[in-house]
């Protein structure tokens, strides 16, 4: 086992100690650290033969053509004499190995069911500790400010997403691990549980490095992989030479579509014709954005922590961050570095350059939320950016405080500030609000929150609101017209420094089951409904109860597929391979588009993540247009490219929408509390 390696070690150097001290001090000296070297070892064998008998394993073989695969194990089997309430414990520690990056449940059996949560692994193939707070089973996620934060929690090791069911761990008798839609018949090994009452950390068990020199995972093979850099050196050449025209889109100088013109303001704006909605570019083109987020060179690739991640990285690149936070922070970035070997040391010049190249080939007209800056600023490509307002606050999931006395004067800077400087610039499309407020659908615990935290205005205006009346729809009421003051308060100071360009709303984490309430508010303070939709496709009936209720046009702010080849987690919605990522996007994309209502869509995103985990939320998702060595994923990237050759005739109804669904693609929804052996 790994575990007695190490501590075998350790047993060494003590006795090494002790012999070397016998030169030294004297046989009363001796004796005393001959005694501690073998009451150590002891402790250390009890230690082994607890946590793992006889260095026995337990392993669950997923079978792939089950909806839900998985196994359960009695703890006494694994860990004899563990206790079954686990009140006096704060972490549970695993000793595990998956041979797959893909999302699997880890529950227990309590004397009040089945209590479950989503593990992902950093270091699929390979043999890890991971320690899982116990708060996450017990008690519902903390408030913050959207859905990302809210529930998704890093760890060393991985990385948990929350959900399910919450409760007391009473009576813990069996440990359960599943899995939906395993791709490729997966096995997971179990070798170890504990419990702690600190914080034991998480710790990689293996001798093999699980992160290579360029960045990509290390404990397995792929289609496509790195082994040279004389074999990237190649590939970045015969991409360099290659020659790249748009010209098969029909783009405008906007990207608008030159097949049909209206009237033209000199920015962009709305319009419905026959039916449908568009937007229309500065030179009166019709227009649909077809978008990325997160477009900026080297963004993927980043390693964090990395003093605290023994042997995760064979070799880390230099040290170049473009702030002096991250050299603090101790953060590398293989992204950036192999950008650094492609071009040089101003590589930035040469692969912005390059981003629009590719946006050309690929017909992508839109430059999406979180982007850079700098690529912005070349003022090739429309851009959508986010505004910065005021008032918004991690304890009240994403509402903002509107009565404190000084939030109108904070969100006047601070809309001066961010929009002010794009005022004159045609290029922009328009300003999202926030992103996944946590708080929809939730409304009722935020007022908990609220009455039960800190004195400030919001509290004490609900107290005066509920002194009226308590009940759930009064909760909900007053979270409602908070909101309608925040977007009220937002559209006035927007169009007081930049009456030129529109109002895209809030992202939504989704539409489906948003209130009336919430929707008829929207339509007042918003040019755009936007949310986010992670989905087989966007539903035809969400897109209409929307449209009948707003009579406003849509954008889809964030979509994805992805899948476990790369050693990355597979994307809230997972298909089997790379080439099927493009049959997802195409599906997803043009049935979208059919809508009369959709006019805009951003694919979340130009890089894969962090394959460590990104720093905020430790999410590392396969979700990248371009991998982490700067090579586009070619099945993704051709998909696209044949749908933006589509999407005019699709959205005028003229040319019906790509049909091939792909195969088993599932999305991150809760397992059903049923069993699959």
């Amino acid at each position: 086992m790994i575990i007695v390696d190490h501590l075998s070690v350790q047993m060494n150097y003590l006795i090494s100690t002790t012999f070397f001290h016998l030169k030294t001090n004297n046989l009363l000296e001796i004796m005393k650290r001959k005694i501690t070297v073998v009451m150590i070892a002891l402790s250390i064998i009890a230690f082994i033969r607890c946590s793992s008998p006889a260095g026995k394993t337990f392993k669950i073989r997923f079978d792939s053509t089950k909806e839900v695969s998985g196994k359960k194990f009695a703890l006494a089997d694994i860990t004899p004499n563990l206790t079954k309430d686990w009140d006096e414990y704060n972490f549970v520690v695993l000793e595990f190995k998956s041979t797959t990056a893909q999302r699997f449940q880890v529950g227990f059996t309590t004397d009040s069911g089945y209590n479950e949560l989503r593990v992902m692994s950093y270091v699929p193939n390979g043999w890890n500790k991971l320690a899982i707070p116990l708060k996450f089973y017990r008690e519902l996620p903390d408030a913050n400010f959207d859905l990302a934060a809210t529930f998704n929690q890093p760890r060393l090791m991985g990385w948990i997403n929350l959900g399910g069911k919450r409760g007391p761990l009473h009576g813990v008798d069996s440990i359960g691990i599943r899995m939906r839609v395993p791709i490729g018949n997966p096995e997971i090994e179990i070798r170890s549980i504990s419990l702690s009452v600190e914080d034991p950390g998480d710790e990689y068990l293996g001798n093999i490095p699980a992160v290579d020199e360029f960045g990509q995972w290390n404990l397995g093979d792929y289609e496509g992989k790195i082994h040279s850099l004389d074999q990237l050196q190649n590939e970045w050449k015969i991409e360099d030479k290659e020659d790249v025209s748009g010209a098969v889109y029909n783009y405008s100088k906007f990207g608008g579509y030159t097949q049909m013109k209206v009237r033209a303001t000199g920015f962009f704006r709305t319009e419905k014709i026959n039916g449908r909605w568009w937007f229309v570019d500065p030179e009166g083109y019709l227009f649909l954005s077809v978008g990325v987020d997160g477009i900026s060179p080297g963004r993927g690739g980043n390693a964090k922590e990395v003093d605290k991640r023994r042997n995760i990285f064979k070799e880390l690149p230099p040290q170049m961050p473009s702030t002096n936070q991250q050299v603090q922070r101790n953060d590398y970035n293989f992204g950036q570095w192999n950008l650094i070997r492609r071009y040089g040391d101003n590589y930035k010049e040469k692969s912005n350059e390059l981003i629009i190249k590719r946006m050309d080939k690929w017909g992508i007209n839109t430059i999406s939320n979180w982007s850079s800056g700098e690529i912005i600023a070349m003022n090739k490509k429309a851009f959508i950016t986010s505004m910065r307002t005021a008032g918004v606050e991690r304890g009240l999931m994403g509402l903002a405080d509107v009565y404190t006395p000084d939030f109108l004067k904070k969100l006047d800077e601070a809309l001066k500030a961010s929009v002010s400087k794009y005022k004159d610039n045609p290029w922009l499309i328009g300003y999202f609000v926030g992103n996944e407020p946590a708080w929809l659908g939730e409304e009722i615990r935020l007022c908990d929150i609220i009455l039960s935290g800190e004195d400030r205005p919001i509290k004490a205006e609900l107290k005066g609101f509920l002194a009226k009346g308590d009940s759930p729809e009064r909760r909900k009421e007053f979270v409602f017209n908070t909101f309608r003051i925040f977007l009220s308060s937002v559209r006035e100071a927007q169009k007081k420094y930049d009456p030129n360009h529109l109002n895209l709303g809030i992202r939504f984490g989704n539409i489906i089951n948003i209130d009336t309430a919430v929707l008829k508010i929207c339509k007042k303070s918003f040019d755009v409904l936007s949310f986010n939709c992670y989905d087989l496709y966007p539903r035809k009936e969400m897109m209409d109860r929307a449209l009948i209720i707003t009579d406003l046009p849509m954008i889809i702010g964030e979509y994805h597929f992805g899948t476990v080849d790369r050693g990355m987690a597979q994307s809230l919605w997972q298909v089997n391979s790379q080439s099927e990522r493009g049959v997802a996007y195409r599906y997803y994309t043009e049935q979208g588009y059919s809508h009369p209502g959709l006019i805009g869509t951003a694919y979340f995103q130009w890089n894969d993540e962090d394959l460590a985990g990104r720093r905020n939320d430790g999410e590392n998702y396969n979700c990248g247009l371009v991998d982490v060595t700067d090579r586009p994923y070619k099945y993704q990237v051709e998909a696209m490219a044949e749908t933006a050759k589509k999407l005019f005739g699709v959205h005028s109804g003229l040319t019906e929408p790509y049909n091939q669904q792909p195969i088993r693609a599932r999305g991150h929804e809760q397992i059903p509390d049923l069993w699959n052996k």
